[in-house]
């Protein structure tokens, strides 16, 4: 045999990694199963409460109803208006302003903020809209609407609920603009209708004048 050729050495190379948790070790494996399992129950959880929410009135709804509207209301409440037979018509704006307290110790009403159109802008020209901005502060008025007469004044046991959440959204919105050193005291939130204007080649009449419909002030 030639010396300047070698015989070709053989190195040993461990095993290929199994994919997925099958190539875990064991604790991770533990430790994914008990998590998967915990969300996997968790979202079983959750279709169960909003099937009872959105089924017919039943033996299991009406014994459980305050477990049901407590994990409901109001971040996951269901409607169907899309599939309703007279859809809405008309355009509702959620607007807001502000007493502030500045470093002066003065107090300034501020201008009203129209936080409907706010949602619009963030979510025109999007691929991926969010969720939230398309329907949390529409939602959270529907709630309080639905919940209040024409004098704002409570009907239900939802009333003040849903004064919490539409405060709460309002509030937030309004902190990611506050200035350093502003303390807000009070707000309060209006909303602004107009219907939507018949079509050019309808002979129908339609008052697309906006009406505002104002709630108290709100102390903070």
């Amino acid at each position: 045999m030639d010396s300047n050729e070698r015989e070709p050495v053989e190195r040993a190379f461990p095993p290929p990694r199994t994919p997925g948790i099958a190539g875990l070790s064991a604790p991770y494996r533990i430790v994914v199963a008990l998590a998967l399992g915990a969300v996997a129950v968790a979202a079983c959880w959750h279709l169960a409460l909003v099937f009872l929410h959105v089924a017919p009135s039943n033996t299991v709804s009406k014994q459980h109803a305050q477990a049901v509207d407590d994990w409901i209301y109001p971040e996951f409440e269901q409607n169907w208006k899309l599939f309703a037979p007279n859809p809405l018509q008309q355009n509702i704006a959620v607007e807001v302003r502000a007493q502030v307290r500045g470093a002066d110790d003065k107090l300034v009403t501020g201008d009203w903020r129209d936080l409907s159109a706010e949602d619009g802008a963030a979510i025109r020209h999007s691929l991926l809209p969010s969720h939230t901005e398309q329907n949390e502060l529409r939602r959270a008025w529907d709630f309080f609407t639905g919940s209040h007469d024409e004098d704002n004044k409570a009907n239900g046991e939802r009333g003040t609920l849903s004064e919490e959440y539409l405060r709460r959204i309002a509030l937030e919105r309004l902190a990611a603009r506050q200035r350093a050193g502003d303390v807000i005291v009070r707000i309060q939130l209006r909303s602004a209708t107009r219907a939507v204007a018949a079509p050019k080649w309808s002979d129908e009449k339609t008052d697309t004048q906006t009406y505002y419909r104002e709630l108290p002030w709100w102390t903070v």
